[in-house]
C-alpha cells in the first residue's frame, strides 16, 4: 500500500532540521563579516571617532540587546505554548491508554479480547505518533530563538558590505 502526500515530520528529521542548520551557518558567516568590518573600524577610528563611527559603535550594543530580547520573547512564547500543548496531550493519552488497558484486562471472551487489544494497540500507536511532534515543536523553538539574531546579522552584513 502506497502512502499519498508528504511524509510525516518524524519520518525525515534530517531534512527538517537541515533548514535550521543552513540558517545558522548563514548567520555565522554574516556575523563573521560584520565582526571583521567593525573590528577593522575600531583601530581606524583611533581616539577621536567621527560621527559615522560613533553611530556604528553605538548600534553594535543596541542591536545586540534588541535581538536578544526578541529572541528570548519568541522562545518564551513558544515554550509556553509547548507546555500547555504537551500537558494536555499527555493527560489525554494517559486517560485513553488507561481506559483501553482496563477494557482489555476485563475482557470476558477471546473475541472481546481481540477487539479490545486492537483498540489498545491503536491508542499506543497514537501516543507514539504524538511524541514525534516534539521534534516539530523544538524546531519552531529554535527558529523563534534564531530568527531575530539571524535577521540582524544578515542585514548588517549586507549594509556594511555596501559601505565599503
Amino acid at each position: 500500500m502506497r502512502r499519498k502526500g508528504p511524509l510525516p515530520l518524524f519520518a525525515h528529521p534530517m531534512a527538517v532540521w537541515s533548514g535550521l542548520a543552513w540558517k545558522t551557518a548563514e548567520m555565522l558567516m554574516a556575523s563573521a563579516q560584520v565582526i571583521g568590518h567593525r573590528t577593522g573600524r575600531l583601530p581606524a577610528a583611533e581616539v577621536q571617532p567621527n560621527g559615522r563611527d560613533r553611530r556604528e559603535f553605538a548600534l553594535m550594543g543596541q542591536e545586540k540587546m534588541n535581538a536578544t530580547t526578541e529572541s528570548a520573547q519568541g522562545m518564551a512564547t513558544q515554550l509556553t505554548a509547548m507546555n500547555l500543548q504537551f500537558g494536555l496531550r499527555s493527560f489525554q493519552h494517559l486517560m485513553t491508554l488507561s481506559a483501553a488497558l482496563m477494557s482489555f484486562a476485563s475482557s470476558r471472551s477471546a473475541g472481546q479480547s481481540i477487539a479490545r487489544h486492537t483498540r489498545l494497540v491503536r491508542a499506543m500507536t497514537d501516543s507514539a505518533a504524538t511524541a514525534s511532534t516534539i521534534s516539530a515543536s523544538a524546531l519552531r523553538l529554535a527558529h523563534d530563538g534564531l530568527g531575530p539574531i539571524h535577521a540582524r546579522a544578515t542585514a548588517n552584513a549586507r549594509r556594511l558590505a555596501q559601505k565599503r
